[in-house]
């Protein structure tokens, strides 16, 4: 399976100016089967535009996006997304909520969404919580939970859209390490949007970088450090190398 996005090009037309608006200019990017592939750059930029049009959320015009050559044209089974918030049902339990995106699918049977279902709560750390709702979860609980969903419909692509950025710091950072735990088991292909350069250095294979509006791909960084990684590799000189590197990358005009 790969992911390929070849010269994509998005414009917004802005009624009350009578203008479009370029959002993004000729994205070309690969992410290749079972790769962990994460996407920073300037607030602005177009990162959300870009994983929305991947998720099928946003039409495009100009340019491709396909999944092993089948062209993008709307939402599918082969991916799902795990955004920001939880957006959890809330009148559903833990279990509820993991087993909604199956239901949604209609190609599981009973038996199927049941194993699947107590698979992902316990991989993602939640046995003993099935039968609570999200107002009884903290909030890195409730990610954990969209992260289960998620991943219990068996994208072949995972989208994320900053998935921690409403976390506090240390739920944040055991939240970096319990995704690449779920990751390693679960063996999805996932592009990760966000705006914390250390996340993306600790979580990727590679980086990509992106300009300034309109975004297109600046450079894409091979991330060298072998898996499993500890938080504590944070801390290795040659990490802040990269994420320095970075850095200066994101905050070039050009």
């Amino acid at each position: 399976m790969k992911l390929e996005i070849d010269g994509l090009t998005k414009r917004y037309y802005v009624e009350r100016d009578g203008r479009h608006f370029l959002a993004l200019s000729d994205v070309s990017l690969s992410v290749a089967d079972g790769e962990f592939m994460a996407i920073v750059g300037p607030s602005g930029c177009g990162k959300t535009t870009l994983l929305n049009i991947v998720a099928g959320l946003l039409p495009y015009e100009e340019g491709t996006v396909s999944i092993d050559g089948k062209r993008i044209a709307g939402a599918g089974v082969d991916r799902a997304v795990v955004f920001q918030h939880a957006s959890l049902l809330p009148w559903r339990t833990v279990t509820g909520n993991v087993r909604y995106g199956m239901e949604m699918q209609r190609r599981f049977d009973r038996a199927a969404m049941t194993e699947r279902t107590d698979y992902f709560i316990k991989l993602v750390g939640l046995d003993g919580f099935e039968r609570h709702y999200p107002s009884e979860l903290s909030g890195g609980m409730q990610q954990r939970v969209n992260l289960a969903r998620a991943a219990a419909s068996d994208p072949l692509v995972l989208l994320m859209d900053e998935p921690f950025a409403a976390l506090d710091a240390q739920t944040r950072e055991l939240m970096q390490a319990e995704l690449l735990k779920i990751w390693a088991k679960a063996h999805k292909t996932v592009l990760f949007i966000t705006h914390q350069i250390n996340e993306a250095v600790y979580l990727a294979d590679r980086v990509a970088v992106m300009s300034a509006r309109p975004g297109h791909v600046k450079e894409i960084l091979a991330i060298p450090f072998e898996r499993p990684r500890s938080l504590s590799l944070k801390r290795d000189p040659r990490f802040l190398q990269i994420e320095d590197a970075i850095w200066q990358l994101v905050e070039e005009k050009s």
